[in-house]
């Protein structure tokens, strides 16, 4: 019988948005010879580099990055997809003697690759996923997460109403072959990972200093001009996805009249706050997680040694 293959070693780098992951993944690839396959499910279209803060040629500071604005806003993308696709990219990084640096904020995205999952091997069925957005949009998101309930619980009790893509593709899946989403994902979590992996968490003790970043991150995205973004996207056909995406959607009252632009500005970062909350919900239930907390330490660099060597100490990689 033929030996397993050896681990790939793995660094990943989590947490809530504007916690400065892109940054970091950065300085450990330029530290530990690496190439970052980016985590974050919004950051795959194209057109949306302002309000989805995806890094600019400077700030990626010459190391490549893969899996960012590859899609057009219109087309859809399941995670399935996203795991084939980084699996791929990991792959040719390790061949290219590289370490593969997973950086975002997208937690299923991140545990999904990490931990081999797979998922029903069914493809999506646009009829049944138009009538369900259809469904929603009369009843609301409430109405279908109940639903989802009466045969999925374990699945529902995990999502949150505006995560409709998600129940939506749990009542497609349960419609298309009869089996809880949770029930297959289940089996599929005994598959080995083909991962060694070093989890760095990025956070604040002060959860007032994560806000102040993410308040500002919004104030930045306007200078950036985020709202000529939005309608651009409008322009091109794609106001549909804009109107799920936090940091466009709010926009929109504004937009047609019906709202001052200050109070679009303060309903992103109230959102973004709230989402930042639910990510640390999500990350902090992985007990593999090595949580830095920014404000500990008494300057950039102290951050990115203490990270530097978690990944030596637990992937034997050296600088």
């Amino acid at each position: 019988m033929s030996e397993p293959a050896p681990l790939i070693p793995v660094v990943a780098v989590v947490g809530p948005t504007a916690s400065g992951k892109s940054a970091l993944a950065v300085e450990l690839a330029r530290l530990l010879n690496g190439e970052i396959v980016s985590a974050d499910s919004k950051q795959i279209y194209r057109y949306m580099s302002v309000g989805t803060a995806v890094p600019t040629e400077e700030e990626m500071a010459g190391i490549p990055h893969h899996l960012l604005q590859f899609l057009n806003p219109d087309q859809n993308f399941s995670v399935a997809e996203y795991v084939e696709l980084a699996q791929k990219a990991i792959l040719e990084i390790h061949a290219r003697k590289k370490l593969p640096i997973v950086a975002g904020g997208t937690g299923l995205y991140v545990s999904s690759l990490l931990d081999n999952i797979t998922f029903f091997d069914t493809k999506s069925d646009p009829a049944l996923r138009q009538e369900l957005e259809q469904t929603a949009a009369e009843k609301g998101n409430q109405y279908l997460l109940d639903l989802l309930n009466t045969f999925d619980p374990q699945l529902a009790q995990k999502l949150h109403p505006n995560n409709l893509g998600r129940i939506i593709r749990g009542i497609e899946a349960y419609r298309l072959t009869g089996i809880p989403m949770s029930e297959h994902q289940k089996a599929s979590r005994q598959k080995e990972s083909p991962y060694r992996c070093c989890i760095i968490g990025l956070n604040y003790r002060n959860r007032d200093l994560l806000y102040q970043r993410i308040d500002r991150r919004v104030e930045k995205m306007m200078e950036n001009g985020l709202l000529e973004e939005i309608k651009e996207l409008i322009r091109m056909g794609y106001s549909q996805t804009a109107a799920q995406a936090i940091g466009y959607k709010e926009f929109f009252g504004y937009l047609q009249g019906k709202s001052a632009l200050e109070e679009s500005v303060a309903r992103v970062q109230q959102e973004s706050r709230r989402y930042a909350k639910r990510q640390l919900t999500w990350f902090r239930r992985d007990e593999r997680v090595n949580w830095l907390y920014i404000d500990d330490y008494e300057d950039y660099n102290s951050l990115v040694k203490q990270a530097l060597a978690l990944a030596e100490n637990q992937l034997g990689v050296s600088a």
